[in-house]
């Protein structure tokens, strides 16, 4: 049966009046991501993802849109298909668990993936083939064979003491556990070639090599992977492989020994691939553009770009994988990063690189074939929808989450800009509350994003939505270390706690200087990861704000570095000490060590399963608070981690959201 969300239908009628968004509106809202062309381009496949509060996960269902009739269907109904890949212009192919007995093996500890193949035209999902691994990625080479990756397990026991063994972890690399993935001590995503007639793996990489990238050529003879090989200490560094289907070799095609590739497709006759020497900015450089020919293996630099090849936009209203890279014709298009905003963009093999969309908002993922683009967006203030490109303008194709801006009401971002010392222009954000009046004193919050080389911009954020219709002012910024304005912009090394601390208190300086309705004896601040370090940090320099809430933060540095899955590269590169080569520095930039000096009440989010922020960080603040007389609480939630505010559990998300609009309401309102 055909939805009647898309575009061209009538899904509210006209004169509906408005109202207040409410704390667990967004249980409600619909969530894209894994956008596909069929081969044939008629069809537009498209995972829809909704939340189901009383069983307190997610339902994730494959989804068409006809480019012909403008018409939506839903494909699968048993809310458990998260991924596909089209066989041909009529069948898809999806991972799932649908069989019992299946289910039983896997809760045993068997290790297997069942694919099953669907008609778009009707018919039931059929089993196609089992992979006697867990599936990462899955790359069809014909009929009969496919590549794929999968994770392979060093230290795999017999299932027959999955039970006995699950009570206990070795460790003896790092890192040894990894943020939403769990332990991953001695785990690798290995290669594969796999015959679905005989369901016979065959391993291609060795098993210490974890393999990040899988490319084919149009061929179908030849593969691109990029790889990390390790055995007791993971680097920043990887390599780039290219593998002969036919000849079923591996040849290494690195360039430098020193150099971290982040993607690699095949296009024309050479490969293009982007990454980062490291050597200027550390792990957080932008990443070059280079083409290696493939015959004499030489490699040019095409292209020294200086933006983020990723979309950095921040917002709670995703869930879901998306594409941002794919070759089409003489180009490769990828999503950007620039100011406030993520853009489509397309390079050709001589480096030059052009536009695609300039809309502003965010491209949080998109699919070509044969020039044509569509795309998953946060625009207009809008929550996702599909979009398509039609003669340089942007189409709505759906309207799933329509019912948002029609029916609530919601607050446009007005932009603030001002200079640093230095000259640098910050941008920064205020919303009004819903049902303002220039008469009246409103309390304010100050939210920080996360990364810190991310960013803010003109989209749809829920929870500053619901405060805005709470009766809060909420401003936001982004300060010098955000993304989207370059390297130099974004490189804070060894700078965590001062500059960008400074940016962030003019900003509020100005806030409340141009908008004298905010009172500013009533004051929040809030932020997730670095907006939780900032948030910290903040609290052990200045008494402005009367309260604050610590989301999954960092409090210590010598703490981070020993115990976090990113800790001691990240620490070392981004502090520029070690434990070892400069405790003092570490300690410097550690909130912990002012916390003695904090008055303002303060709320700690934390997630038990946080390996990326470990609640270590939360509860040495916590405790430094409560030892110090400061009012504080500590909310932990089991069985979540970094993404507890974007991709937690229904009922877990409800929860965070209340316990920090209670804690400002008890010292704002």
């Amino acid at each position: 049966m055909y939805n009647n969300m898309c575009r061209d239908s009538k899904y509210l009628n006209g004169g509906m009046m408005m109202g207040n968004l409410k704390l667990d509106d967004f249980t409600k809202y619909k969530f894209l991501s894994g956008v596909k062309y069929s081969p044939d381009r008629k069809y537009l496949g498209f995972v829809m993802h909704r939340m189901d509060v009383e069983e307190n996960k997610y339902l994730s269902n494959i989804w068409l849109y006809d480019t012909l009739t403008k018409e939506c269907k839903q494909l699968t109904s048993l809310d458990s298909e998260k991924s596909f890949v089209w066989l041909d212009d009529s069948n898809i192919l999806f991972p799932t668990t649908r069989n019992q007995k299946d289910k039983e093996k896997l809760e045993k500890g068997e290790e297997f993936t069942t694919y099953y193949q669907i008609n778009i035209h009707g018919g039931e999902a059929v089993e196609y083939f089992k992979v006697p691994i867990s599936v990462s990625g899955i790359e069809k080479i014909d009929d009969k064979n496919y590549l794929v990756t999968g994770i392979y397990n060093h230290y795999k026991l017999d299932s027959s003491l999955f039970e006995e063994e699950k009570d206990y972890e070795v460790l003896d690399e790092i890192p040894f556990w990894s943020n939403g993935n769990g332990f991953t001590n001695k785990k690798r995503n290995r290669l594969y070639k796999f015959n679905s007639a005989t369901e016979h793996i065959t391993p291609i990489t060795n098993e210490f090599t974890d393999v990040g990238l899988l490319k084919l050529n149009q061929s179908k003879t030849k593969a691109i992977i990029i790889s990390n090989y390790y055995r007791d200490k993971m680097t920043k560094n990887s390599n780039l492989y290219l593998y002969d289907i036919k000849e079923d070799k591996l040849e290494d095609l690195s360039h430098e020994e020193e150099f971290s590739y982040s993607y690699a497709d095949f296009l024309g006759d050479n490969i293009i691939f982007t990454g980062s020497d490291m050597k200027d900015y550390g792990i957080n450089q932008n990443s070059h553009f280079y083409t290696l020919n493939i015959e004499t293996k030489t490699v040019e630099k095409i292209c020294d770009y200086d933006y983020s090849i990723w979309n950095s936009v921040g917002s709670d209203c995703r869930y879901g994988g998306n594409r941002s890279f794919k070759v089409d014709g003489k180009y490769l298009y990828f999503v950007s990063t620039e100011w406030n905003s993520s853009y489509i963009k397309r390079i050709n093999e001589k480096g030059n690189i052009e536009n695609v969309t300039d809309n502003g908002g965010s491209v949080d993922g998109f699919d070509i074939l044969n020039g044509n683009i569509c795309f998953i967006g946060l625009k207009n203030m809008k929550l996702q929808e599909l979009y398509a490109l039609k003669d340089g303008k942007e189409l709505q194709l759906t309207s799933f989450n329509e019912w948002v801006i029609e029916t609530k009401d919601i607050s446009k971002p007005e932009r603030i800009t001002f200079e640093t010392e230095d000259g640098t222009t910050i941008e920064g954000w205020i919303l009004r509350p819903v049902d303002f009046d220039l008469n009246k004193k409103y309390p304010g919050i100050l939210d920080i994003h996360g990364g810190p080389k991310t960013v803010y911009g003109e989209v749809f954020n829920h929870e500053m939505q619901y405060w805005v219709n709470e009766g809060y002012v909420v401003f936001f910024c982004n300060p010098r270390g955000s993304d989207g304005r370059g390297n130099e912009f974004a490189d804070i090394r060894g700078k965590y706690g001062t500059i960008d601390y400074d940016d962030l208190m003019k900003f509020t300086d100005l806030v409340l200087e141009k908008y004298p309705f905010i009172d500013s004896s009533r004051l929040g601040v809030t932020g997730g990861s670095y907006g939780g370090f900032m948030t910290n940090w903040i609290i052990g320099h200045t008494d402005r704000f009367k309260a604050a809430a610590s989301q999954r933060s960092i409090s210590n540095w010598i703490s981070k570095f020993c115990t976090t899955d990113i800790g001691y590269y990240f620490v070392d590169d981004q502090q520029a000490a070690t434990p070892w080569g400069d405790v003092g520095k570490l300690w410097f930039h550690s909130p912990l060590k002012y916390a003695n000096k904090a008055v303002t009440p303060t709320l700690f989010i934390h997630s038990e399963e946080d390996y990326r922020c470990w609640l270590a960080e939360g509860i040495q603040m916590f405790t430094a608070l409560k030892y110090h007389g400061i009012d504080s609480r500590l909310c932990m939630f089991r069985g979540e981690n970094h993404e507890l505010s974007r991709s937690g559990k229904p009922k877990h998300r409800i929860r965070r959201l209340t316990e920090i609009t209670n804690w400002m309401d008890k010292y704002l309102k």
